[in-house]
């Protein structure tokens, strides 16, 4: 493990604004319900538009084209030394099918391309790398997901991963890389820990960069890391829990009942390493103790970290009648014109949302809620396929829990798939009421715009942007860069936000876009594979306002792993008030006199907390008003009734703090 001490590399991107074609109220009108639907087409089940200011972007590694909308970018940090290779910082063309065959941006998307970049052609070698076998594959300086803690940032990488300070995120520098090849590098954080994901058969015990030549070696590392950073800038391997098929994802699940231990849901996609190399492992299907059909538990005593170790192996996918583990989709089509879906032997991605007891696993070919009221034996409550579906990705409940949006890795990541010829509906999100335990479809959701040959694009990972009163995702789609949508109306998302760039080479499809987007205290953080981190503040709209923007920021997270969803509380604030009379002036879900009511009482409210008088009696004014828009809700519709009410709950927590 080599640990680099670093300064800022900063390149400053300028962002051009460009407004869309169409009428915006019209669509967020069609958005909440109303009559003209067909408003949103093109984000629910149409082909991509070509006239989208995102088509025909130039190419480009440092210099590509540009196209945003309600966002803007702050910063990009090009990636540090060690982790690009300096004969071709861009990254290397996929040749021959290689990189295709990896997975998510070189990703294995599933046991076939499970050694992520390793089929993916001829990668250079990295910096002070020896010459000789084994090389380093094409996309081992991959940027992977991010994780969050305080005033940092950790980006993965399959090479290793950095450590950034945002505590002023338009200045965000480096503090720390880490060199620690072993692909993936999905991270999660939880107080002085950091867990990273580790799949290739290059890895090793050491973090060494000269990877393992032998078939079977006890220098191999295919698993879950566990470092100690109480010391940012130099992180320490404390323990290495090896795995049968490596870790491709993991979750980290932290149960509100045991404040000894931490648990980590371990998503191996890979082949299984021979049981010569560790005891135990066989991938032969008729063993009851084979490694496919199942998640690894580890179980993380916080005393005790370095004693970290597999407790179970649950079978999330037997059938409950047979006791047959291999008890869900079997593989193929749906039937003419329908997709065909991996097997379901793994997950890929598993979402916890420990405060309601559940899990949403992305699991090859279908889509699983989990109950985990139990960490270490999860039980799955409910399973469903789509006819549109390739490879069941990840997942993303709402706050509330009544929803779950799902992603499609059609093409493993690799390829390009949000081509104008390319089917709206695959590799898309499919978003699901959940209903009585069970998930209920309701709509598609992806980008409008058609990208390029040169693109790989596909649906992948984001989070909640936490706007009180709405459901709002961002999300990464590689090169078909960023999108921020939203699902409120399950049936009818739309696309409030973008940004995206060109391709990172019109010569050839260059792996590159971003990995995750994900929003954390105020501002929106993306993965770029090939160019680094980016650093994102939305900006006011006609769908989105000031008022909505500033609530969303007063939702501060101390610590944000995305694949461990927390459930998101506002301060009863006069600003989180604003927002939802926003949303209800934009739908005319709300009189002009009780707006203007509540407009002028928070108005007074801000004197008030500047030093004024009159506590008492604004207190009882606020209670008065609470209870008319309680009895206004009565009599509303839609998502207005929520609202109102929420408003409402506002306004006496306000009103609260004044006496």
């Amino acid at each position: 493990m080599r640990i680099v001490p670093a300064t800022l590399l900063c390149l400053l991107v300028a962002v051009l604004l460009i407004g869309a074609p169409g009428g915006p109220e019209r669509a967020l009108f069609a958005a909440q319900g109303g009559e003209e639907g067909s408003a949103i087409a093109t984000q629910s089940g149409q082909p991509a538009s070509q006239s989208d200011p995102r088509v025909g972007l130039a190419a480009g590694f440092r210099d590509a084209g540009v196209a945003a909308r309600n966002m803007e970018l702050v910063i990009n940090l090009p990636k540090p030394e060690g982790f690009y290779d300096p004969e071709s910082p861009a990254g290397r063309p996929s040749g021959g099918g290689g990189g295709a065959r990896g997975g998510r941006g070189g990703e294995g998307g599933g046991e076939r391309g499970g050694r992520g970049g390793e089929r993916g052609g001829r990668g250079g070698r990295g910096e002070g790398q020896p010459e000789g076998p084994p090389q380093p594959p094409q996309l081992s300086f991959t940027n992977s997901d991010l994780a969050f803690s305080r005033d940092y940032v950790f980006q993965g990488n399959y090479h290793g991963f950095n450590i950034y300070n945002v505590e002023d995120a338009s200045r965000a520098e480096l503090v720390t890389s880490v060199v620690c090849p072993g692909g993936q590098g999905d991270l999660s954080v939880h107080g002085d820990l950091l867990f990273m994901s580790v799949q290739d058969t290059r890895a090793r015990l050491d973090c060494g960069i000269q990877g393992v030549a032998e078939p079977v070696s006890a220098e191999r590392f295919r698993g879950v890391r566990v470092f100690d950073i109480s010391d940012l800038r130099a992180p320490q391997q404390i323990a290495a829990v090896q795995t049968c098929r490596g870790s491709h994802t993991h979750t980290l699940v932290v149960d509100p009942d045991d404040d000894d231990n931490v648990y980590v849901y371990v998503s191996g996609t890979s082949a299984v390493r021979p049981g010569e190399e560790l005891a135990g492992c066989t991938d032969a299907e008729d063993d009851p103790d084979t490694a496919l059909f199942g998640i690894d538990v580890i179980q993380v005593p916080l005393a005790s970290p370095q004693d970290a170790r597999i407790v179970s192996r649950p079978r999330i996918f037997a059938d409950p009648e047979s006791g047959d583990i291999s008890g869900l989709w079997q593989g193929g089509d749906h039937g003419p014109g329908t997709q065909s879906s991996r097997e379901t032997r793994q997950c890929h991605d598993i979402t916890v949302y420990p405060e309601i007891g559940m899990a949403a696993g992305a699991c090859s070919g279908n889509g699983i809620l989990l109950d985990i009221s139990d960490p270490v034996n999860p039980v799955r409550l409910a399973h469903v396929v789509d006819e549109s579906f390739a490879f069941w990705h990840s997942a993303t409940f709402n706050n509330d829990g009544t929803k779950v949006v799902f992603t499609d890795e059609w093409g493993g990541g690799s390829r390009p798939r949000c081509r104008a010829i390319d089917p709206p509906t695959w590799g898309a999100n499919a978003i699901f009421d959940i209903v009585g335990g069970q998930m209920r479809f309701r709509g598609y959701y992806k980008i409008p715009a058609a990208q390029t040959e040169e693109e790989n694009c596909v649906a992948h990972n984001g989070s909640l942007v936490p706007v009180p009163g709405r459901d709002i995702m961002v999300q990464g789609w590689y090169q078909g860069g960023m999108s921020v949508f939203d699902f409120t109306d399950s049936a009818r998302p739309i696309e409030i936000a973008y940004f995206d760039r060109g391709p990172v080479s019109a010569e050839g499809l260059i792996s590159g876009g971003y990995w995750s987007a994900y929003w954390y205290n105020g501002h929106i953080y993306g993965a770029e594979i090939a160019r680094g981190l980016d650093v994102f503040r939305l900006t006011p709209s006609e769908f989105l306002s000031q008022n909505e923007i500033d609530a969303a920021a007063l939702a501060v997270s101390e610590e944000t792993n995305v694949q461990h969803q927390q459930r998101i509380v506002w301060p009863a604030s006069p600003v989180v008030a604003r927002a939802y009379l926003d949303q209800l002036g934009r739908t005319n879900g709300i009189t002009a006199e009780r707006a203007g009511a509540v407009t002028t009482a928070l108005a007074r409210a801000d004197r008030l907390s500047a030093g004024g008088s009159g506590a008492a009696t604004l207190a009882t004014d606020l209670e008065a008003l609470a209870t008319g828009l309680e009895e206004d809700a009565e009599d509303a519709v839609y998502h207005d009734v929520r609202r109102l009410r929420l408003l409402a709950e506002t306004l006496r927590g306000i009103a609260t703090a004044l006496r």
